[in-house]
């Protein structure tokens, strides 16, 4: 039965329809995710995602980017790089992972396309192949072991002697002298690659901060120097610098791309500043009702005073590897 009553208490539904996306050939990056927008579900919410990052990218801006999971392994250095050259960016939370890749291509090394699971093994047969062989694997990205062996002689001969003479440093002043060394020896060597995130960070004096750094070959490596010299990391001098830049922002903005430690890094600079994010855009995958902070909606950051009441911004759940290239090519599009 219908309620002849129904049409008196609901809205009449004129505005905003759905459409249909037209996709054709030749079409611009923007106006992919323009078509989006005439869309529900995931293709809204990307489409949103562009709005809001084009706004990000206005120069009254201050940004910071949350840059976690295996990024560079996947192919996603030059992207982050570019937007650190062109003033996209304004600090860079990062993994010690991801620092760790992006030096062993800025010094000569490559990733290389692999398989999940080989044809005709099972997953435990292949990767027992992959360690006889010597060969990490990333899911689908192989990484052969002995680049680790030149990442290691590269941080003894290149980065650590210069900090140690420094005493306790931050784990900002690391990530500066790793970038001065790998733009050093990218050039020196004439490596086909380009030197990468850390380095344009260098030159561009864009600060990066690794506060799980331990996490990582790269803090490993840290650790096993300090064992037999002076060096050593001072863990929280960072928080000094990264509160400054979210104190001083008259309008700040987070992109997140991934969750863990970098995640949470660059929300929580908001809770010793007088102001928030005035925007902010996810790219995750992890879902929000497990309660993990990976997952949580930027919604949920407003409520502890991360995010302005009023801020604009959005969650895409989606694999990065495919939502940040489309993310950062629209918007790019559009502010140009």
């Amino acid at each position: 039965m219908t309620d002849d009553h129904a049409d008196d208490h609901r809205e009449t539904f004129h505005h905003d329809p759905i459409g249909h996306a037209e996709v054709r050939a030749g079409m611009t990056v923007d106006e992919l995710a323009d078509e989006y927008g005439n869309g529900g579900f995931g293709a809204s919410t990307l489409h949103e995602a562009v709005d809001i990052y084009s706004e990000m990218l206005d120069d009254e801006v201050t940004n910071f980017l949350g840059l976690a999971g295996a990024m560079v392994p996947a192919g996603m250095r030059r992207i982050v790089a570019d937007l650190i050259r062109d003033g996209h960016v304004d600090a860079l939370v990062t993994t010690g992972a991801n620092l760790t890749h992006d030096t062993i291509e800025a010094i000569g090394g490559k990733h290389h396309h692999g398989e999940a699971v080989a044809e005709d093994r099972t997953p435990r047969e292949h990767d027992e192949q992959l360690r006889d062989e010597g060969v990490d694997r990333i899911y689908n990205v192989y990484l052969p072991q002995e680049f680790f062996t030149t990442f290691e002689e590269h941080l003894r001969t290149e980065v650590f002697p210069t900090l140690e003479e420094e005493g306790a440093v931050s784990i900002q002043r690391l990530t500066e002298e790793l970038g001065r060394a790998n733009a050093a020896v990218n050039e020196r060597e004439d490596v086909e690659e380009g030197p990468g995130i850390a380095a344009a960070a260098y030159e561009h004096d864009v600060p990066i901060y690794c506060p799980a750094v331990q996490d990582s070959v790269l803090g490993l490596q840290a650790w096993m120097y300090s064992q037999t010299t002076d060096f050593t990391l001072d863990a929280l001098a960072d928080m000094t610098g990264i509160s400054d830049i979210a104190y001083e922002a008259e309008q700040a903005g987070a992109l997140v791309v991934g969750g863990g430690v970098p995640k949470n890094y660059v929300l929580q600079t908001m809770l010793v500043s007088p102001d928030a994010y005035d925007y902010g855009v996810q790219l995750t995958m992890d879902p929000p009702q497990t309660g993990g902070l990976s997952g949580a909606t930027l919604d949920e950051a407003r409520s502890w005073g991360k995010l302005e009441k009023a801020a604009r911004n959005t969650s895409v759940y989606a694999d990065a590897t495919i939502t940040f290239p489309l993310l950062v090519a629209a918007a790019r599009e559009r502010i140009a």
